[in-house]
């Protein structure tokens, strides 16, 4: 079997109208993933490609993710398209946390915008570390390198708030409309001598595969199949599976050995992270456990929280958010009603710095440290020890109205 490239998630991130979806397009015609027949005429051509939904086309504006995928000699990608659209932040969150490296695209005729800021912060809390800046309708200053290095200077400011390192940032001059320096270097920019959008790309590092962190596995479904018995099946979140181990299901409490382990209807002899399985545990009936439940290995099993402490932005809320309030947090494949039971710090939402002690509230656009108290056992973890297991976005009334990382779990004796 040929052996799969590596693959990258881009999430691509910055100011409404900066040229996001434009840049995505023109991304996907030069890697050759779409044709040139599947533009449309006239200044949105490339747009469109990913604004499919007719809303979208009425509105000029992106509203969901969209996923695109291309690949280059070294990596596979996938692009997901974050809408800079104030309303559709929650999109934005639920793209950025799935992604490897971010795009901040920032146009060079309108420089730093709010939402720029807001969407670096949050990039950063949602754990992208690899950046790449495109400073997009350069072709609109005719090309001037003193408004290049005027916006470099400014991002450069606004980046090392957070935590990112200007000099190991590509700082790319382009047009996502004209193709400057996307695939090829410009002629437009003959003062630029960095690497082009798509050579960016590929100096990128993929992420490791989270092998040596603990065994975690959150259960989609448990299915009963005769003749092999119970059969939970989920994603390998981290750590490796094995046949032959033992494993406990919390907060169900309940554990066996793995006796097979199945993929596509192959058996395996172990699972790593990225692998969809079903597997059989012995000893383990299909009552036993649920969707929710989190397989770790019985020496560090899955933390099964009482309470624990979040950093959480706001994204929604149609009024406030008070001690008290118990809505539906979705981490992982478990879904958990929590209460607030502490609002200890709000933030700055665009510098992460504490901008009051013990509000008496939160509302829309607000970021804050909060203490929650699940109202049955769940498990998470904290996102600074095991990241892919700290990630949540709560919801109430059919909309996602916040999402964090949990920060400190106290465990349930």
């Amino acid at each position: 079997m040929v052996k799969e490239k590596e693959h990258i998630n881009l999430a691509f991130v910055g100011h409404v109208d900066h040229g996001k979806s434009t840049l995505v397009g023109h991304v996907l015609l030069k890697a050759g993933a779409i044709a040139e027949q599947q533009l449309s005429d006239g200044e949105n051509r490339f747009r469109f490609i990913m604004d499919t939904l007719a809303a979208e086309r009425e509105s000029g504006i992106t509203i969901d993710l969209a996923h695109q995928k291309f690949s280059t000699k070294k990596y596979d990608y996938t692009v997901v398209d974050c809408p800079g659209h104030r309303d559709f932040v929650k999109n934005m969150i639920t793209g950025a946390s799935q992604a490897d490296a971010g795009v901040l695209v920032v146009a060079a005729d309108d420089g730093v915008m709010p939402q720029t800021k807001e969407h670096v912060f949050l990039s950063k809390t949602l754990g992208i570390n690899q950046l790449i800046v495109a400073v997009n309708k350069i072709d609109l200053v005719d090309y001037s390198q003193d408004k290049y290095n005027e916006l470099v200077e400014e991002v450069s400011a606004l980046i090392k708030t957070v935590g990112f390192k200007p000099d190991e940032v590509p700082f790319i001059p382009l047009s996502a409309f004209e193709g400057d320096n996307i695939k090829e270097l410009s002629e437009n920019t003959p003062w630029y001598k960095g690497e082009t959008l798509m050579e960016a790309f590929d100096n990128l590092t993929a992420p490791e595969k989270p092998v040596d962190l603990p065994l975690r596995v959150p259960i989609q479904d448990v299915y009963s199949i005769t003749g092999v018995g119970t059969v939970p099946v989920g994603r390998v979140e981290t750590g490796v599976m094995k046949m032959g181990e033992k494993v406990v299901f919390e907060p169900a409490g309940v554990s066996g050995e793995v006796r097979s382990i199945e993929m596509h209807h192959e058996q395996f002899e172990a699972a790593e992270p990225g692998d969809n399985i079903g597997f059989n545990v012995r000893g383990v009936g299909k009552n036993d456990i649920r969707r929710g439940d989190v397989a770790g290995h019985v020496d560090s099993a899955p933390t099964v929280a009482r309470e624990f402490d979040a950093q959480i932005v706001v994204l929604q809320h149609p009024n406030v958010i008070t001690v008290g309030y118990t809505p539906v947090f979705h981490c992982h494949t478990s879904q958990v009603a929590c209460t607030f039971t502490e609002l200890t710090k709000k933030l700055d939402p665009t510098t992460g710095a504490v901008a009051e002690e013990n509000p008496d509230f939160l509302k829309t656009g607000n970021a804050a440290i909060v203490k929650l108290r699940p109202k049955k056992p769940m498990c998470i973890e904290n996102a600074k020890e095991i990241p892919q297991m700290g990630r949540f976005a709560i919801r109430d009334s059919g909309q996602t109205v916040a999402a964090g990382l949990c920060l400190n779990v106290t465990e349930t004796k």
